[in-house]
């Protein structure tokens, strides 16, 4: 019996004991941190299953759960969520998470505000929420980060003032703010983080003077101010007092006067970036005391002066960054001895006197442009001579002599520019064949000897070959068409004798040939007709004879032809005409003979196309026709044969009209059935107050409210009042939208979240149809208000701050999204206003995905739009960020002249080249063509948006600056009261 009662106690404080262990448990703390866990997944939207592992039924591998790492006692201590696609919000439960020491949800797409006024994160060392769309201020308010040692909110939509309470977190070592919109001045509390050891304020819209107090945080090691910003004044002289800074970047941020001479006192910087600001005077001797620095950017300035001989100390310099300043004197010698230097860049300037004579003999140097200076003498022979030199520009000089032999085996180039000196001799053998050779242009010289016949070579990579204006003879070798990748061959202006090699066929990539002013003779070949992607073909003034190949109109793409001044004959062949691509076309002066047909294209061409040929006939040169057969019987039976056709045209159009009438009416029956048949995929990027029903109700005719190459466009209004834009995208196979990654692309532009470009709110799509459903733009586009009847409402300053919101727009997109997004279709159609005629840009990247998946054969149409579409596309049929610039700068033009891009100024002539040949391109010449429903202007705010359009439509794309330097330099525009009236004849001048 005894036995029998200990058993029973003994099992009893067994099971009481389990029992408290598993209430102990229940109640450990891992199980709250957990549930904060689980009401933090509740706000997120992801696309992705990357959180299935957080739920309730898994607590007890808490530790393992996706982006979370525990300590010892099983606390969560690091959240880490970082570039996981997750949208949505943060709930404030993440403040119960008590031990937490590092959070990090950067690179995903939460929205709204951060809940930092509350919670019990005393612990929080390290915060890292940059990349996202929180908006709002940044209030640290009730929330006491005692701990907190890194403050990361870089990349989100954050305005108003710099938070002052920032200046309580006196352990913060890394502080950044940038890449948002906090404005006014930087406090000067801020000096007061004396832990700090990187600070980035850049990208914001911060003004006022940069606080000499910021001297105080002696143990920065990195500093950025730049971008965006717009200080008053220059730079502090109690900067100098930093002296551990690694790095300092005070770039664009309209920085003026002197650079300080206590910069030299940064003796461990290795990178110091002033680029594109307003500094003035010389370049300080003392910034020779930085030893250890490497890279050296202060270009795009207004610095004078020689380059100080104390830069010879500079020996670990591997960049030197000097170009658009008004530097004068020689290139010191010393800058060939650097042993470190790779890249050099100091065009346009006035330097003078000749290219030092060892630069490159470190066998170091990768990068040199000196183009745009006054530099006499001879080109380096040691410029390649460690054989790593990529980049080589020396154009708009007043170099002679020959080009060096020994860059024919510099196989590492890929860029040469040596146009407009006075280059002499011939082209160094092997120069044009180089393995990794991308562009030549050798143009405006003095070259002589013959086309570089190299037949057993192959010029894999070379794009763009520019030989015109020289003195070069002889016929073009067979090895024309060992250039596979070629797509610009300008041969014009030399003295080129023989006939032209069939050979040039194989340039199968080949846009726009250019052989004019030579000595061409012989037949035009029919093998050119090879070369269909040939969009420009230039063979006047030669000698060439014989009938013009009928083979061209197989070039479906060609858009101008010039065959004048040559002696070809017989008939201007008719197919030529059927060609719907072409928009020019000379024949003037050869003795061609026969009727000019009347047909296709023809009906477009003046008539100076077709002068200096006596013996064609017809209504566009004025001279009737002889017909060889029998008149009267002409007479009599054409008249017949025109009746029966018409006859029968008009049978034939009544038959087709009937058929789309039934086939209208069974669609319409049919319609309802359908819709409900497909199975619909719903994808939001954000919640939703509607859903597919309230999508498909939108697409109704009565609806519509635009088309384009892209789809059409239809509004709506759901169920619980919200208004929608639903585009319907054209041209779509099915099951397109799982074709080349076309749904994560989608996605992808659903993340994107700034103040200036529409928001992509869903998704919506079947085997057949995908519609993208928009937050709706009540005010339309700002080309349908600038070019209505609207456009007069739109004042002045109305349209700076459209372009300078549109500006921002197109930056977050080239410069703030991972991956960057080009836009490829910028135009004022494109750029939607709300009802606060606030602008936003639209359709931003369609045009790849419309591209991706075939929905249309003539590229132009998806990669831009007639217009605004920029010159090398024409040739190259590739897009990029600057051609995205070029297309925001004829916006530009837009907005100043109130003109639309084409269609105003004659024949081949669209708004950028009017408005250059109108003003000669010089800001003064502004007045000639600002828009005459503007009343009162701002002289100085008119010619800065002239002069900052101009550099967006530079011909060549390296030149026009970047969407980030765009926005820059138009917040820079500001109110002048001295102001010009269209009414006055010319601008009143200053007193």
């Amino acid at each position: 019996m005894m036995k029998f009662l200990l058993v029973s106690v003994l099992f009893s404080l067994l099971i009481s004991n389990s029992l408290s262990t598993f209430q102990v448990y229940d109640s450990h703390p891992s199980s709250r941190d957990a549930q904060a866990l689980i009401s933090l997944k509740q706000g997120f939207l992801s696309p992705d299953p990357i959180l299935n592992s957080w739920n309730e039924s898994n607590i007890h591998s808490l530790c393992y759960w996706k982006g979370i790492r525990c300590d010892h006692f099983q606390r969560v201590v690091s959240v880490d969520l970082s570039n996981s696609n997750i949208f949505g919000v943060i709930s404030p439960s993440i403040g119960n998470l008590e031990h937490l020491v590092n959070l990090s949800l950067a690179g995903n797409a939460f929205s709204g505000n951060f809940p930092l006024e509350s919670g019990n994160l005393t612990s929080l060392r390290s915060l890292n929420i940059s990349n996202n769309s929180f908006n709002g201020s940044l209030d640290l308010g009730l929330f006491s980060l005692l701990h907190l040692e890194v403050l990361d909110v870089y990349n989100n939509n954050l305005s108003g003032p710099l938070p002052q309470s920032v200046a309580k977190l006196k352990k913060l070592k890394h502080l950044d703010l940038g890449g948002n919109y906090f404005s006014g001045a930087i406090p000067p509390s801020y000096a007061g983080l004396k832990e700090l050891e990187f600070l980035s304020l850049a990208g914001n819209d911060l003004s006022g003077v940069i606080p000499g107090e910021i001297g105080e945080l002696t143990n920065l090691k990195q500093l950025f101010l730049g971008y965006f910003n717009d200080f008053d004044g220059g730079i502090p002289l109690e900067i100098g007092n930093l002296t551990n800074l690694l790095h300092l970047d005070l770039s664009s941020c309209g920085l003026e006067g002197e650079i300080p001479k206590q910069l030299g006192n940064l003796w461990n910087l290795d990178t110091l970036f002033l680029q594109t600001n307003l500094l003035s005077g010389p370049l300080p001797p003392q910034l020779g005391n930085l030893t250890r620095l490497k890279s050296l950017d202060i270009s795009n300035n207004e610095i004078t002066g020689e380059i100080p001989i104390e830069f010879s100390n500079l020996t670990e310099l591997a960049l030197i960054n000097l170009f658009i300043n008004k530097l004068h004197g020689d290139i010191p010698d010393f800058v060939s001895k650097l042993p470190n230097l790779e890249v050099l860049k100091l065009w346009q300037n006035n330097l003078t006197g000749a290219i030092p004579s060892e630069l490159g003999s470190n066998g170091r140097l990768k990068e040199l442009d000196l183009s745009s200076n006054r530099l006499t003498g001879l080109i380096p022979q040691s410029l390649c001579s460690g054989r790593t030199l990529r980049i080589l520009i020396l154009l708009n000089n007043f170099l002679f002599g020959m080009i060096p032999e020994d860059l024919g085996n510099c196989l590492s180039l890929s860029r040469v520019r040596l146009s407009q000196n006075f280059l002499s001799g011939s082209v160094p053998k092997g120069f044009l064949y180089l393995p990794e050779l991308s562009l030549m242009e050798l143009q405006n010289n003095y070259l002589t000897g013959n086309f570089p016949d190299e037949h057993t070579r192959v010029a894999g990579k070379l794009g763009q070959l520019n030989l015109s204006n020289n003195r070069l003879s002889g016929p073009l070798p067979l090895s024309i068409g060992n250039f596979p990748s070629l797509q610009i061959l300008l041969l014009s202006g030399n003295q080129f004798t023989g006939s032209i090699s069939s050979e040039v066929g194989r340039l199968q990539l080949v846009l726009k040939i250019d052989l004019s002013k030579n000595n061409f003779s012989g037949e035009i070949p029919a093998d050119i007709s090879k070369c269909l992607h040939l969009t420009y073909l230039d063979l006047s003034t030669n000698m060439l004879s014989g009938p013009i190949p009928a083979q061209l109109s197989e070039i479906h793409i060609l858009n101008y032809l010039n065959l004048s001044h040559n002696i070809l004959n017989d008939a201007i062949p008719k197919e030529i005409g059927t060609m719907k691509s072409l928009t020019a076309a000379d024949f003037s002066y050869n003795d061609l003979s026969g009727k000019v047909p009347e047909s296709g294209q023809f009906t477009y061409f003046n008539s100076t196309s077709f002068q200096g040929n006596p013996q064609l006939c017809g209504p566009f040169v004025n001279r009737t026709c002889v017909f060889p057969a029998n008149p009267t019987e002409i007479s009599v039976n054409k008249p017949r044969i025109q009746a029966k056709f018409k006859l029968i045209f008009a049978l034939g159009l009544l038959i087709c009209s009937l058929i789309f009438v039934c086939g209208a009416l069974i669609r319409t029956r049919t319609l309802r059935f359908q819709t409900h048949s497909r199975k619909w995929k719903l994808t939001a990027f954000q919640k939703l107050d509607f859903g597919v029903e309230d999508i498909l109700e939108c697409l109704k005719d009565n609806n519509v409210i635009g088309r384009g190459g892209a789809g059409v466009v239809y509004k709506g209004t759901t169920r619980k009042g919200t208004q929608i834009a639903v585009k319907k995208l054209l041209g779509f196979d099915k099951d397109s939208y799982h074709d080349n990654g076309f749904s994560a692309e989608i996605r992808i532009l659903g993340q994107i979240r700034h103040r200036n470009i529409v928001r992509l709110l869903a998704f919506c799509s079947n085997k057949e149809t995908n519609l993208l459903v928009y937050e709706y733009m009540p005010e339309g586009s700002l080309g349908e208000v600038l070019h209505g009847s609207k456009g007069g409402f739109l004042d002045w300053q109305k349209r700076v701050k459209i372009g300078i919101e549109a500006a921002r727009g197109l930056c977050y997109l080239h410069h703030d999204c991972n991956p960057l997004v080009l836009h490829r279709d910028v135009k004022s159609n494109n750029i939607l206003l709300d009802s606060e005629l606030e602008a936003h840009v639209a359709d931003f990247g369609l045009a790849k995905f419309l591209l991706d998946n075939g929905t249309s054969e003539c590229m132009s149409a998806i990669a831009g739009s007639y217009g605004y579409i920029a010159p090398e596309y024409a040739y190259t049929l590739k897009v990029d960020e600057k051609s995205d610039v070029y297309s925001f700068g004829v916006v530009l033009v837009e907005l100043i002249t109130g003109r639309r891009p084409v269609g105003e100024f004659g024949d081949g002539v669209d708004i950028v080249q009017w408005a250059k040949s109108t003003t000669s391109a010089c800001k003064e010449g502004v007045f000639e063509i600002l828009d005459s429903r503007l009343k009162d202007i701002p002289i100085e705010e008119a010619k800065h948006v002239f002069f900052v359009a101009m550099l967006c439509v530079q011909e060549q794309s390296v030149e026009r600056p970047t969407m980030r330097e765009v926005v820059h330099m138009l917040q820079q525009t500001k109110s002048n009261h001295n102001l010009i009236s269209n009414s006055d004849k010319y601008p009143k001048k200053n007193p």
